[in-house]
């Protein structure tokens, strides 16, 4: 498939690479040689979010970014199961076909608990584990969710999700610490690969999932220890107004085995705070052989 003219090729200077899962054709960069870093984006992102990172890790490991079935440039059925469970499910074949192994997984957003869960269950396969401004647990109790209950549950949501593209258009410049460093031209990668109404089905999913997936979230929360023994790393924005630091202490105080790195910068911290992150990223890679 062609890249869209949209697509700034100096910023995301990366070859296209697809891959059937589930019949739908999924989009992944495939950079550099070397152990396997595995970088998995939330919403309404993409393999985007990561490409500074790319630019620097593929020079000494293989950078592997998936987008998600109904993000970025993969495909984005009107017919399909968006929920966090069968992303997961999706990211699992996607490993299996690629035939990766002793993966350093980076998660973000809801590819926290979309890569976590697969972590868990494939803990042998696992050699790192990075993650930046996430949840893993149930946030239903929690005042920020509380807060944003209303909307959520609010007939409102599907119209604004898909006739407003409320996601990218309007979410995304909240979530940076500082707005003065996201662009009109940044901003409209998060825009455009959602043109259509039909293109946001995947965005409005992942919102309402936080109203119907709250469960499922809970048992990665509860099977977490499984990774104790895997280095990680938690690398978190301060300035996150939708997921609070208060997340990464406590993430901090289940992995017995993490080191936690506050950066001051917004929810998309590996885009906003690049440099920063991508140096923690290399010091972790090469602290933990």
């Amino acid at each position: 498939m062609n890249k869209p003219n949209w697509l700034d090729s100096s910023e995301y200077p990366f070859s296209s690479h697809y891959s059937a899962i589930d019949g739908r054709q999924m989009h992944y960069v495939d950079e550099g040689n070397g152990e396997v870093v595995l970088l998995i984006h939330g919403t309404p992102s993409w393999s985007f979010d990561y490409r500074n990172v790319i630019k620097k890790l593929s020079k000494t490991n293989r950078c592997i970014a998936p987008d998600h079935i109904g993000f970025g440039l993969s495909e984005k059925p009107v017919d399909y199961t968006y929920s966090t469970q069968k992303h997961s499910q999706n990211l699992t074949e996607f490993i299996k076909q690629l035939g990766l192994k002793n993966i350093t997984m980076v998660v973000h957003d809801f590819g926290g608990p979309i890569g976590i869960n697969y972590a868990i269950e494939h803990a042998h396969n696992i050699t790192r584990l990075v993650i930046l401004n996430t949840w893993l647990f149930s946030t239903k109790n929690e005042p920020e969710y509380k807060q944003a209950e209303f909307i959520l549950k609010s007939p409102l949501l599907p119209i604004l999700y898909k006739y407003f593209n409320f996601s990218a258009a309007f979410m995304v410049p909240q979530s940076w610490g500082d707005r003065k460093k996201l662009t009109a031209a940044h901003l409209a990668h998060f825009k455009n690969p959602f043109q259509k109404p039909s293109d946001r089905l995947g965005t409005l999913s992942f919102a309402q999932s936080l109203l119907s997936d709250q469960e499922w979230f809970e048992t990665i929360w509860d099977r977490l220890s499984i990774l104790n023994a895997i280095p990680t790393l938690i690398v978190w924005g301060e300035k996150d107004k939708f997921i609070p630091v208060k997340f990464a202490e406590r993430l901090q105080q289940k992995l017995t085995n993490s080191t936690l790195l506050r950066l001051q910068a917004g929810h998309f911290v590996q885009d906003e705070a690049a440099v920063e992150t991508t140096q923690a990223l290399q010091q972790f890679l090469s602290a933990n052989p």
